[in-house]
């Protein structure tokens, strides 16, 4: 893609959805391409950002209560905009991001029962006007999201959010799905019950739609005998 006509797309869903893995193989499918991808994720991304990923996902942030926890991931998403994000667009690299906005919408606004005026108003000053081109939500049932995370937990076991009840999971999961069926240009739901190669075709599908001022991404071979 030429510069300046960077493409920003963000993975979405609950825990153990499998966004880290179709992340890795879009992006490999995009790189065979001779597309210059970055992957990165949240909270994280930056090293600023990655010093609060920490204290958000051991827990200790929760002392502070959920208002001050959603606006330390504010902060973080903030400085990994303006310190990774928006460089690499501006730079036409295709942006390929595990978490961003819609999971503080879901995780501290519905489930952390924020006010919505609240939450959007701290996404707008965190993006700064960045906003994905394409939002893909891996969708599945939470009980089996949550036995897949509870299987590839690191040895110091699950992180806080994956420790939480099934019921807050299973309400997760519709904040999603009630994001994407408000936003359907932006969002496109992923049924995360299909093989890995399914989900991974379905996903370029989407991505290859996806036009920017100057280009169009070519579809590779592959994809055409789907």
């Amino acid at each position: 893609m030429s510069s300046g006509t960077g493409l920003f797309v963000t993975f979405e869903g609950g825990e153990g959805a499998g966004k880290s893995t179709q992340i890795r193989r879009l992006a490999e499918a995009l790189k065979g391409e001779g597309h210059d991808v970055l992957m990165t994720r949240e909270p994280g991304g930056s090293p600023g950002a990655e010093a609060v990923r920490h204290v958000l996902l051991s827990g200790a942030a929760e002392a502070f209560g959920t208002r001050m926890e959603a606006i330390l991931f504010a902060a973080a998403r903030n400085d990994h905009v303006e310190e990774v994000i928006r460089p690499a667009l501006a730079a036409g690299k295709i942006v390929l991001c595990d978490r961003f906005m819609d999971s503080s919408r879901v995780y501290q606004g519905i489930t952390g029962n924020l006010e919505p005026d609240f939450i959007e108003t701290l996404q707008r000053i965190a993006i700064n006007g960045v906003m994905p081109d394409c939002t893909v939500i891996l969708d599945i049932p939470a009980k089996i999201g949550l036995e897949r995370a509870q299987k590839r937990a690191p040895a110091d076991g699950p992180d806080r959010f994956e420790k939480e009840r099934l019921e807050t999971h299973e309400k997760r999961r519709e904040a999603f799905l009630d994001i994407a069926a408000r936003e359907p240009e932006r969002c496109h739901v992923v049924n995360a019950m299909q093989s890995e190669e399914a989900i991974a075709a379905e996903i370029l599908a989407i991505v290859q739609q996806l036009k920017s001022p100057a280009d169009r991404l070519r579809m590779p071979e592959a994809a055409h005998h789907e």
